[in-house]
């Protein structure tokens, strides 16, 4: 078993970290909030009383942390990570940002001989929690290969996707087609309810029929078609329209830097921060159905 550093015990690294003590892993954790970090060691975990602490003897260290200048401030800003790590230690950024930001850290690294891959998950916090996330990762063969030891107690599905950054470009093309998906079904199913089709048979019929997708089948955004979905628990998240709202911003900066045509991403873009701006950031991003049913 290993010693991990863990770095950020949000909704989505708390229930990470637990599946790393629940696979015997040795775990020393850093947040910001006591409360998270007290969970944490009632499950077994050691505290780190400053963020350094975390890479003492470590094998690994994850962060999951909410943005691409949180990563770079953690690992190469001033007094960063990169002056404590170990030579033998491998750094694991499972935080979703901008691809510049995790090519800038792992280059970093690189030059402190310290191995790096940027593995964006999927799968949201019941995924985190059940251990079945898919880590989309970036890196060179061997280190995915190291990185792959631990992600395999975190997630059931892990993808070798490209260099350091491609695990971050990866996720955000998931996350922008999610989208679509998203709000083109809720806007199809809410235009058969005006019509006085039952939502649950309208989604059986195109279950079996060339509009199935993810969204439909398994994430239904229309309420009590599926149990157990945040549509029909009052769009408690889930993934929040916050968060979707941020992927697509970097989507779009991404699109930006290729010259991509994305004039779906853009709509879906603009749909998302509709609802921000209608104060529903905290809600699943399902929650888009409102904005059909909501008339």
């Amino acid at each position: 078993m290993a010693q991990v550093g863990f770095i950020g015990l949000g909704n989505m690294g708390g229930p990470m970290a637990i599946n790393l003590l629940k696979a015997g892993h040795q775990v020393c954790v850093f947040d910001l909030n006591p409360e998270a970090v007290a969970t944490l060691e009632a499950s077994g975990a050691t505290k780190a009383t400053v963020v350094s602490d975390v890479c003492r003897e470590a094998d690994y260290v994850i962060s999951m942390l909410p943005a691409g200048k949180h990563v770079r401030a953690v690992y190469t800003g001033d007094d960063g990570l990169i002056n404590y790590l170990g030579k033998n230690t491998q750094v694991i950024d499972c935080s979703t940002i901008d691809a510049e930001s995790a090519q800038f850290v792992g280059n970093k690294l690189a030059e402190s001989g310290i191995a790096f891959v940027d593995a964006p998950v999927s799968g949201g916090v019941a995924g985190a929690a059940a251990g079945t996330l898919t880590f989309i990762v970036g890196g060179n063969k061997a280190d995915f290969e190291r990185a792959h030891v631990v992600l395999t107690n975190m997630g059931k599905n892990i993808f070798h996707a490209g260099d350091i950054g491609a695990g971050q470009v990866a996720k955000i093309c998931n996350n922008m087609l999610l989208s679509i998906l998203m709000a083109g079904t809720s806007e199809a199913l809410q235009m058969g309810v005006d019509h006085g089709l039952d939502p649950k048979v309208l989604s059986e019929i195109m279950l079996n029929s060339s509009g199935r997708n993810w969204t439909l089948e398994l994430y239904n955004p229309c309420p009590d078609v599926l149990e157990n979905v945040p549509s029909s628990n009052g769009y408690k998240p889930g993934f929040m329209v916050d968060l979707m709202a941020k992927d697509l911003g970097l989507a779009m900066q991404s699109a930006q830097q290729t010259n991509s045509a994305t004039p779906m991403g853009a709509l879906a873009k603009n749909l998302y921060n509709l609802m921000q701006n209608q104060g529903k950031g905290s809600e699943d991003f399902s929650a888009i159905f409102k904005l059909y049913s909501e008339k």
